[in-house]
């Protein structure tokens, strides 16, 4: 159960659907990308920005494309870039927070997410990411009052309940994780699974 699996549920609802007759090259990536056709995105997107090099979105959308790849550094490149073309992208600071918090530069990530959070304090996908970075660190208060907050923000939202009991189970407190498992069957019923089929079957 790694802490990607959650995110990447995220990920994938990042970016709406385009239809198939899209005319910008950054919606027919997004359609790849859906598709699972990362490398055709990433060429796609390649070309796009060699002759757009300021369309945030279409650095977005590679920087997606890279994720799926597990192209960490490439995709964290291109969530900076987005961040430094579009400020406000709220997305690009979660993603870029990730990046560096897998890549082990959790206190780079620290600053990014809390960047994200003077934008959108109502977010809860960054406080995820922030209770992640906190655990990282032994920081194990910080991060159940990071993940709290992310389900005070987002109840029905599977990912906090997902972080929430993986911080239950470095805690050794089975109670509560099972409490989160009866929740995450009708949430995220594959998590659920895997929980159960480890610690409660």
């Amino acid at each position: 159960m790694s802490d990607y699996h959650c995110a990447a549920e995220r990920k994938n609802d990042a970016h709406p659907q385009a239809g198939e007759n899209c005319e910008k090259p950054h919606q027919t990536a997004l359609n790849l990308i859906a598709a699972q056709r990362y490398g055709e995105a990433v060429e796609l997107l390649d070309r796009t920005i060699a002759s757009a090099p300021r369309d945030a979105a279409s650095f977005y959308a590679r920087a997606v494309a890279n994720l799926s790849l597990n192209n960490y550094r490439k995709a964290g490149s291109d969530f900076l870039r987005v961040i430094v073309l579009d400020p406000g992208h709220v997305d690009a600071y979660r993603y870029l927070g990730f990046v560096q918090h897998t890549l082990g530069k959790d206190e780079a990530a620290r600053k990014t997410i809390e960047k994200g959070l003077a934008i959108d304090p109502s977010c809860a996908d960054l406080y995820c990411v922030l209770g992640d970075v906190h655990l990282d660190l032994c920081e194990f208060e910080q991060a159940k009052q990071a993940f709290d907050k992310a389900l005070e923000l987002d109840p029905d939202n599977a990912e906090p309940h997902c972080k929430i009991a993986m911080y239950y189970l470095s805690k050794g407190d089975m109670k509560s994780l099972k409490r989160e498992y009866e929740i995450l069957k009708t949430l995220d019923a594959p998590m659920a699974e895997q929980i159960g089929s480890l610690f409660f079957s």
